[in-house]
Formats: structure tokens, C-alpha cells, sequence
């Protein structure tokens, strides 16, 4: 029989300057994690040193791009830190550390904050602090996007450069003498050849380029086409990102606002080009994807069948019997009462924490106790080496006073550190759940703002089913906080023919 391999890790110590290094030893943070390691049963593969090194930015480092080669490359499937300012202490590189490890499905196990990702709770502690990051970016968008409409109808730049065939002079838009010439034949070519690429391809043969000096394409033909600056309308406020990384799209066009200028082609000319490029699109057009709704694969009829929404539908129905319906809406009103039931019940929590206290307690006062003999054995040692010093203790019998301290002194030195990582164990496996409670109640709050797809992904992490069955509904939630870890799943029914359809 084949034995399992063990979960090969890394662990990481950074400590940020000279004084540190020697005051806060990376070789303590080093024998913590190690230890960490060992009770989880997992085996340790390499060991990323950057003594010494500010954590102002990291992500650049040589150790730091090894460390992602590992990741990457699965050498390693975890990193192990005693704390997530030692990992990075900006915010920004911390947040690609977490979506560089998602990526590879690798997790982060924070020793001081109790997070260890590899965890049902871990995962969930992310997958709400992601949610929290994106609701706040969005709440930032917001604030800048409600200051875009107003500088719009003033007239002023909302920022970025001049379209193709203008310029920006002081706060106007004017007719570039240059570039105005070719956006103008753009249109003339396209009249006559109606292709994209081929008029791409002609004027890149008559030797014109974009301003970057980058030859046409027909992407940016098709773009150049539609912008309704070249007949004199600029348009503003009309498009917003979907966020970092993501695609633009168009706002409602009650928002757009209109401002004339100087025209490069006629408003009969620009009408024409666009007129052909609508239906070819039209022509090319491909079927949008199909939007993915919070309990896809997740909802169940009492038949055994899952239940779906179909062809942009109000309801989930079943795929089996056809019979059982619900609102979509209803289902994510009864889920949302539901969750916080499941998570913010406060007699889950006492009883838990009672448990995990006196666990954790116990591990602590060892700690507390072996720091004190530590202090006591350092004191007796110096002053067993200054009574030698002092001829007080011959040279033949130092040894005898002095080698059982100092035997004693590296023993705690070594426990410290195992004693250390138990505690740890024992936080990230108990107290985390009270962590996620606690982020919970800020989730609970904002969930009506968070996008959909941060509510699917935390719907996944928590949610084994959801069963409608008659009038009863039953919830089956998969994370359980380590209060629940010797209870079966724990599961829920809801009763209300008020929210149901059949």
C-alpha cells in the first residue's frame, strides 16, 4: 500500500531591520512555524530568509519571486509566517499575495492572526475579507464617479488624453492639424470598403500609425468608427469599469452628457460608417453568457432533482419533476435570515468560547511559567560567570556550576517556540470561528451591497444544500465554526407556503 505524501510547505521570515534581527530572532519565528508544521502533519520544504528587509514593498525581492516560482509551480502549497506584517506591510502587494496564492490554490496561514487558510473557517475568514475589500473599493468608486457628472456638464477633462485627431488646449478640445487628416480618411476608406482590417491595413500601407507609433488595427478602427467625437458630439460619463482588470461597459444612457466640438467629419458621414457597423454586429452577434445565480447547483426539489433558473426566468424551478418553483428573490431573502441565524447565535459562541479559553489557557501559563525560569536561569548564569570571573569559583569547578544551567537554559530556548506553535494550533483551529463571527456581523450588514459574484463565492464556502420540500425549506450548511467540528453539519428548516410557488 502506497503512503500518502505529506503536505510539502515554506515558511517565510522577514524581520525589517538590523536591531530586529537580533532582538526578535528569525531563527524563534523559524522554530515556531516549524513546529506549526508538525502538528499539522505536514512536512516543510524550504525556508524564505529576508532578514533585515523593510516590508514597505517586497513583491520585487529575489526570495520573494522564489517564493511565488514555488507556489506557481506547486514545490510548495502553502507559506507559513508568524505574522501578516511579516509577509508585507503594504496593503496593496498583501492583497496580490492573496490572489496570487488563490490562484494556485495554495493558502496563507498567519500565525499571529490566527488564519490558516488550508481551514473550512480560514477560507471563509478570506473569502469575507475579500468581500469587505471589494464593497469599499466600490464605495470609493462611487464617491468618484458621483463627482464625474458634474465636471462633465462644466465642460472640464474628466482626465486621460485627447481622441485621436485632437488635442487638449488648456481645458479645450481642439482639431489636431496632424492627426485630424487620417481620423477623417478612416471614415472615407471605411465607406467604401466596409471592413475594419482592410481599412487598418491601408493606412498602415500609406505609412500612417496611431500616436504611439503603433501600426492600425482593426480594433482600433472599429473604436476610432464609433466615437461620435469626429462629427462634433463628445460624449462624457457614459462607460465605467467593472473594476481592476475588468472590461468597460456603458452606463444607462440617462447619464450620458453631450458636449459639442469642433467636428473633423460630416454628421451624414459618421451616420453612414455607423450605420453598417451596427449591422454587422448585429450579424456577428453571439449569445450572451448565461448570468450564474446564487444557488446554481446548490438548490434541491424533495424529488432528488437541482433546481435552476431558465432562459432569464423570475424562478428557480426543478430540472426532475417541473413542479416545485420558487422566486428568486424569496430564496435569497429566506437564505439571508438564515445565515445569520446559523452564524450570530450567541449561545454557539459562549459555549465555544468557554471551551476554547480553558484549552488555550492552560497552554499559556506553561508559556508564561517557562519565560519566567528562562529570566531566573539567565540571571543565575551571569552571575555564576561573574563570581568566576572574579576568581570566586575555581577554574576546575566552573563547569560543575554552570553546564546544568546552561543545559536548562537551551531546553526552554527550544520549547518555547513548540509551546508557542501549540497555541497557535489551538487559536486557528478555535478561535477563528469567533474571529468569523465577528466579520460576520459586518458581512450581515452589507450583504445587499456586496456583487453578485462575492455573495455566490461566500454561498459556495458555507453551503452544502438547500432543499425545498413542500413548505419546509432545509438548509444545510457546510463550514462549521470548531464549536460544530464533533456535530454532524448542521441543518436548518425554514417553513413559510407565503414565500413558496407551485
Amino acid at each position: 500500500m502506497q503512503m500518502e505524501q505529506k503536505r510539502r510547505v515554506g515558511i517565510w521570515v522577514r524581520v525589517s531591520t538590523e536591531f530586529q534581527v537580533r532582538d526578535d530572532s528569525p531563527e524563534h519565528h523559524e522554530q515556531r512555524a516549524r513546529h506549526y508544521a508538525d502538528a499539522k502533519g505536514w512536512e516543510v520544504a524550504e525556508v524564505y530568509r529576508l532578514e533585515a528587509v523593510s516590508g514597505k514593498t517586497v513583491m520585487e525581492l529575489a526570495e520573494t519571486k522564489k517564493m511565488l516560482k514555488d507556489i506557481q509551480t506547486g514545490r510548495i502549497t502553502a507559506i507559513v509566517f508568524s505574522k501578516l506584517a511579516r509577509l508585507a506591510r503594504n496593503t496593496k502587494e498583501l492583497l496580490e499575495f492573496s490572489e496570487l496564492f488563490r490562484q494556485a490554490d495554495a493558502d496563507m496561514i498567519s500565525l499571529a492572526e490566527n488564519i490558516d487558510t488550508s481551514s473550512p473557517s480560514g477560507r471563509l475568514f478570506f473569502t469575507i475579507i475579500a468581500a469587505m475589500a471589494e464593497w469599499e473599493r466600490a464605495e470609493i468608486a462611487d464617491r468618484v464617479a458621483a463627482s464625474v457628472p458634474i465636471r462633465a456638464k462644466m465642460g472640464k477633462p474628466l482626465g486621460g488624453a485627447a481622441p485621436f485627431g485632437y488635442q487638449w488646449v488648456g481645458k479645450s478640445l481642439e482639431i489636431d492639424q496632424h492627426e485630424a487628416p487620417v481620423r477623417k480618411l478612416i471614415y472615407e476608406l471605411f465607406t467604401v470598403h466596409r471592413k475594419k482590417g482592410l481599412v487598418a491595413k491601408k493606412l498602415n500601407e500609406m505609412g500612417h500609425r496611431t500616436r504611439n507609433g503603433s501600426e492600425f488595427s482593426d480594433t482600433t478602427i472599429g473604436r476610432l468608427l464609433h466615437d461620435s467625437t469626429a462629427k462634433g458630439v463628445r460624449l462624457a460619463n457614459y462607460t465605467k469599469s467593472l473594476g481592476d482588470g475588468k472590461k468597460w461597459v456603458l452606463k444607462p444612457e440617462s447619464e450620458w452628457i453631450s458636449i459639442t466640438c469642433p467636428a473633423v467629419v460630416s454628421e451624414e458621414l459618421w451616420d453612414e460608417c455607423n450605420q453598417i457597423l451596427t449591422q454587422q454586429e448585429e450579424k456577428n452577434k453571439r449569445p450572451s453568457r448565461q448570468v450564474v445565480h446564487l444557488f446554481s447547483g446548490l438548490l434541491y426539489c424533495g424529488c432528488g432533482g437541482k433546481m435552476y433558473v431558465y432562459n432569464d426566468g423570475s424562478k428557480y424551478k426543478c430540472s426532475k419533476c417541473r413542479k416545485t418553483k420558487i422566486e428568486i428573490g424569496d430564496i435569497e431573502e429566506i437564505y439571508y435570515e438564515n445565515l445569520k441565524n446559523f452564524l450570530l447565535t450567541d449561545e454557539h459562541i459562549e459555549k465555544f468560547l468557554s471551551k476554547a479559553d480553558e484549552a488555550i489557557a492552560g497552554k499559556e501559563m506553561q508559556l508564561q511559567t517557562l519565560n519566567q525560569d528562562r529570566r531566573r536561569l539567565k540571571d543565575e548564569m551571569d552571575k555564576t560567570m561573574q563570581l568566576y570571573l572574579a576568581g570566586q569559583i575555581p577554574k576546575d569547578g566552573f563547569a560543575g556550576y554552570y553546564t546544568p544551567l546552561d543545559v536548562q537554559w537551551k531546553q526552554i530556548e527550544n520549547t518555547i517556540p513548540e509551546i508557542e506553535a501549540e497555541i497557535d494550533f489551538l487559536k486557528i483551529e478555535y478561535l477563528n470561528g469567533d474571529t468569523i463571527i465577528n466579520e460576520a456581523k459586518n458581512l450581515y450588514d452589507r450583504w445587499g451591497s456586496l456583487q453578485s459574484d462575492a455573495k455566490r463565492q461566500i454561498v459556495e464556502q458555507i453551503t452544502d444544500s438547500v432543499t425545498i420540500e413542500g413548505d419546509e425549506i432545509r438548509f444545510k450548511f457546510s463550514y462549521n465554526p470548531a464549536y460544530f467540528q464533533n456535530a454532524e453539519k448542521d441543518q436548518r428548516n425554514f417553513k413559510d407556503s407565503s414565500k413558496r410557488s407551485t
